[in-house]
């Protein structure tokens, strides 16, 4: 048996994109921005500054269409600075690198993104999620990494403070849903490594979460701020590398996410963030496993820093769970969730952790 690995290679810090010409010097020297339009107009001059003095040439700043879909991939394939390009610079959110990602998968050039957010690990994922032109869920698309990450901590202190916030609060799933979804498994090398890796990625956020977003709503560079949106963007996301192998086995994702797929068509649970979302998950599953200690320890974080304990907190209703259950029968989490879970036990388990939550709030009040 034969199989490839590869890991994410970045730079990170306020100066980082002065690696540009350096990192570049064996890719070419064109490069074309895609990304979105906020993204690339704060990055701009900092783009401009890393290369200057170099033979590295950005030839233009693309918007990559609003959203990952293979619609607005395909026009961007399409376009004649694209295809010209030596390297592709995949600048923004998630939706931006995915784009990025698949274009540069298509066209078989190089990649480097730009994270512009610390919200989640798609800047150094192989995996995209591909959305309908109508904004549905499509599919995954699993494409090569991109062959370094730039994360500029200045750009990111100047990001939105609830895309950190609910970036902390996805991050938060990553050891549980990982180390939950592979119980009983036998594991080779690269998930083990995986589901091992996993476990560095709780603490930091517990450690340095509140101190993180409090720097980002000073707009200011700190070490808390970096240790985060390290834990965020590489510690997630080669944990997500490492244990995602279709069709061979999915330990990337679980419960915590199918709370999350499940919210997605309630009456208002649609408009919470996914990481807001995906936190309350994590209290789910913790109280599904039994492990009241870590899921106490996580609720208590939750409310330190306004995300949820309970399905209050996200306007969904206990009548419901019965239309979530259905959502996430389909989903990937779902095919490859441990075989002790079924619906029922789903169900039981949200309506566990929102009696716990409430209480918790209850009891909060109190004090």
């Amino acid at each position: 048996m034969s199989y490839s690995v590869y890991l994410p290679n970045y730079s990170i810090g306020e100066n980082c994109y002065k690696e540009l010409p350096y990192v570049a010097r064996n890719y070419g020297k064109k490069a074309v921005v895609i990304g979105g339009k906020t993204a690339m107009e704060k990055t701009k001059d900092a783009l401009l500054e890393g290369i200057k003095g170099s033979d590295l040439e950005i030839t233009d700043f693309i918007w990559y269409g609003g959203d990952s879909s293979y619609e607005n991939g395909n026009a961007l394939i399409a376009n004649p600075a694209v295809r010209n390009a030596d390297i592709i610079f995949g600048v923004g959110g998630g939706r931006a690198c995915d784009t990025a990602k698949y274009v540069a998968n298509e066209l078989d050039k190089p990649l480097f993104t730009f994270p512009t957010v610390a919200s989640n690990c798609a800047a150094v994922t192989a995996i995209c999620v591909i959305y309908n032109a109508n904004g549905t869920f499509r599919e995954y698309y699993y494409p090569k990494l991109a062959d370094h990450t730039f994360i500029n901590t200045a750009v990111i202190a100047d990001s939105p403070y609830d895309l950190l916030w609910a970036g902390i609060g996805d991050a938060l799933s990553k050891e549980c849903e990982a180390v939950f979804s592979s119980k009983g498994k036998h594991l080779s090398h690269t998930p083990l490594m995986g589901v091992q890796l996993s476990k560095v990625c709780t603490q930091p956020l517990l450690d340095y979460g509140k101190e993180a977003l409090a720097s980002l709503k000073a707009h200011k560079v700190s070490d808390a701020l970096m240790q985060v949106t390290l834990d965020i963007i590489v510690s997630t996301g080669i944990v997500s590398n490492m244990t995602t192998h279709i069709p061979d086995y999915y330990y990337n994702s679980s419960l915590a996410h199918c709370v999350y797929n499940g919210s997605t068509i309630t009456r208002h649970g649609h408009e919470h963030l996914h990481g807001e979302v995906v936190s309350l998950g994590v209290l789910c599953l913790l109280t599904y496993e039994g492990a009241n200690t870590l899921r106490d320890t996580i609720m208590k974080f939750n409310a330190s820093i306004g995300l949820p304990v309970c399905f209050d907190d996200i306007d969904i209703t206990e009548d419901e769970f019965d239309l979530m259950a259905d959502r996430i029968l389909t989903s990937t989490e779902w095919q490859y969730r441990p075989q002790d879970v079924t619906r029922e036990k789903f169900i039981a388990c949200m309506k566990e952790q929102n009696k716990i939550g409430q209480e918790f709030k209850k009891q909060t009040i109190l004090l």
